[in-house]
């Protein structure tokens, strides 16, 4: 068996892979890696979400990690990824281990590490995990100890981080400004953790009317994620309460989904557009975005009216963190629903960007899509969309190896600019559009992102690059 930590942790079906006995390899692995980085005396945050028997794994991870004589600081009650993330930093641990699989289907479940800075961990150190847990499914020893026994021993105790947390996005986001607005707001956290963190955080006087907000470890018979597919019921319930905004969390609320008050569902390109304009003119804090190649360029003529760089990063939050961490970016996202902005955790916040979309509501008064076509009148518009087709493992093999000299001249009758390979195959073409083809790590699947400013120019690139790489 081998255990790899893919885009955002290491994610396998419950009773087949995901096991007690795998979580405390897993578990030995990170306290391996804690010590071996003179960490371990820091102690670890240990975090869960509403997926089944999640709170049980925690406490395994927790007996794991006192069995190595690591403080433990568990969660009390399920927790989002990003508040376990915040509370690294308010506790000055050594990093926290995150029980979730995030909006995969009910039978996953997941463990994230997350390093001492407060974001996703970067290659390096989950290839050193990786490796040690290896070194342990060959033959190793799993330490560990009693949690009754760990408590005892003062190894183990309990935190409940929700109002730090909530106070930290209070300086972050305009509480007032919201609560002048009076808005009206359907909250769904998909039966996920982040239950009860938006509803608690909008003034009073904001009407507030929250759906799904108990636990189901099988996500009402659907997918923890917010996605326009999956968010029927909360376009509905918008409508119905006449709200000026419906707001969703993933199943750790790490990524976020937007509808507005007509019932639009918002991209998460559209959202991060909206937010890096309201923070460099409504909020005046200037600075660069980080984002990944797979995400809007509208981000790209913001930043560069305003005299600020883009950086743009492979997929996975990580990469967008560690910019954040070393570039001080004022904004980083990804198209998939990762947000972040400067002054707060490098990892990516599903609750802080409903917040910060409820401050540019009340901000500006009108519609969200009012805002974004102002933007889009002034920038240009653009259309994203990313199709994802199946092949076979030899297929994928095969156009691997043809994408590594498919350097065509023009596509869709425009002239391509520019080659890029920063992750999989980005062709930028004169008039500003883009293709990128990017194969699954994980799946016979290439997903193809196009962006354009005509939808017609749009579909015929990838019809052009479909035919080239036969799917």
């Amino acid at each position: 068996m081998v255990i790899k930590f893919g885009t955002d942790g290491w994610r396998a079906v419950l009773a087949d892979e995901f096991t007690f006995a795998n979580v405390e390899t897993v578990a030995q692995g990170i306290a391996d890696y804690l010590r071996d980085n003179n960490l371990a005396g820091r102690g670890i945050v240990i975090g869960y979400d509403n997926r089944f028997l999640a709170e049980e794994f925690a406490a395994r991870v927790g007996e794991v990690m006192a069995g190595n004589g690591i403080q433990v600081l568990l969660t009390a009650d399920p927790c989002p990824t990003p508040v376990t993330a915040f509370a690294i930093l308010e506790h000055q641990a050594a990093g926290a281990v995150m029980i979730t699989a995030s909006h995969n289907p009910p039978q996953y479940n997941g463990i994230k590490f997350i390093p001492e800075y407060a974001g996703p961990a970067v290659p390096a150190i989950t290839e050193e995990i990786e490796k040690k847990i290896q070194e342990l499914l060959a033959g190793g020893q799993v330490r560990k100890i009693g949690r009754e026994k760990a408590e005892q021993l003062g190894l183990l105790s309990k935190i409940s981080p929700k109002q730090e947390y909530l106070a930290a996005l209070s300086k972050l986001v305009d509480r007032q400004a919201i609560e002048q607005a009076a808005l009206k707001i359907v909250v769904d956290p998909m039966f996920g953790a982040g239950i009860g963190y938006l509803e608690d955080f909008f003034p009073a006087n904001c009407r507030v009317y929250s759906l799904n907000s108990y636990r189901d470890p099988l996500f009402g018979g659907g997918l923890p994620e917010p996605t326009a597919k999956n968010l029927g019921r909360l376009q509905q319930e918008v409508l119905n309460f006449g709200a000026d905004l419906g707001l969703a969390l993933d199943g750790d609320a790490d990524r976020f989904g937007i509808i507005d008050a007509d019932g639009t569902f918002l991209s998460a390109n559209q959202v991060l557009v909206l937010l890096y304009h309201h923070l460099l003119t409504n909020k005046k804090i200037g600075g660069s975005v980080a984002r990944t190649v797979a995400t809007t360029h509208l981000l790209d003529r913001i930043a560069a009216s305003f005299g600020h760089k883009v950086i743009e990063t492979p997929v996975g939050f990580k990469y967008i963190g560690q910019m954040m961490r070393e570039r001080a970016c004022v904004l980083g996202g990804e198209e998939s629903g990762g947000l972040s902005i400067k002054g707060h955790i490098p990892e990516k916040d599903g609750i802080l960007a409903a917040a910060l979309i409820t401050e540019l509501r009340a901000y500006t008064g009108v519609p969200l899509m009012v805002t974004l076509r102002a933007i889009e009148d002034k920038y240009g518009r653009l259309y994203s969309e990313r199709l994802d087709l199946q092949t076979t493992a030899e297929q994928k093999a095969e156009i691997l190896a043809a994408l590594k000299t498919y350097s065509p001249k023009e596509l869709a009758g425009l002239q391509v600019v520019e080659r890029l390979t920063v992750d999989g195959l980005k062709l930028l073409l004169a008039d500003g559009s883009w293709c990128l083809i990017r194969p699954s790590g994980t799946e016979p699947l290439f997903r193809i992102y196009v962006e354009a400013s005509d939808k017609r120019v749009l579909e015929k690139i990838q019809t052009e690059v479909k035919q080239v790489l036969r799917l």
